[in-house]
């Protein structure tokens, strides 16, 4: 009678085991599917905060000319490569107008091009071309995306700065992130 009770425990255990891990199973499948067809990419907006790994092959139709820049090249490290930056830590964006006005400069002293995002909130707002040293943004188009989630007001943002090596187009290693104020107006 003992051995019957025994074989049966083991049998329920079993069949509790395999129940499990066909719970665990179906479990990480509804996971996996979630994650590749469901899962929001961040923004919210379908817009990639991603820089490409080769700088756009276009300058940016908005750069104009620095005034008064030195042609004086920044001293970078060995194996190295230098980057001046000038900006002003407050961007408005014209909603009527759909530009996002700022000043951004890559002076000629640096050694890198840039292309430039300005974010609010992992949302995209503007992304530049190519800016070569010795130009500066005085504005970019706001993206249709970034217009239908905005509304009048200020908000904390970041400029997400990609460097590319001038020769080869290629991305570098390091990105900055400078943080801005983002006023928003009709």
């Amino acid at each position: 009678m003992r051995a019957k009770e025994n074989e049966s425990n083991k049998n329920k255990k079993s069949i509790l085991i395999i129940l499990l891990l066909l719970f665990l199973i179906l479990a990480l499948a509804a996971v996996c599917v979630w994650a590749l067809f469901f899962r929001d990419g961040g923004s919210g907006d379908g817009s990639s905060l991603l820089a490409p790994d080769y700088a756009p092959m276009d300058q940016d139709s908005n750069a104009v000319d620095m005034e008064g820049d030195s042609t004086d090249k920044l001293e970078p490290s060995q194996g190295g490569g230098a980057v001046g930056l000038e900006y002003s830590d407050v961007v408005t964006v014209s909603l009527s107008e759909k530009t996002v006005k700022m000043y951004y400069g890559n002076p000629s002293r640096s050694y890198n091009n840039v292309v430039l995002q300005v974010v609010v909130q992992d949302t995209l707002l503007a992304q530049s071309e190519l800016l070569v040293p010795g130009k500066r943004l005085p504005q970019l188009p706001l993206k249709e995306e970034a217009l239908a989630r905005l509304s009048e007001g200020g908000y904390k943002g970041k400029f997400v700065i990609s460097f590319y090596n001038p020769e080869t187009g290629e991305k570098a290693m390091v990105d900055s992130e400078v943080e801005i104020t983002v006023n928003v107006k009709k």
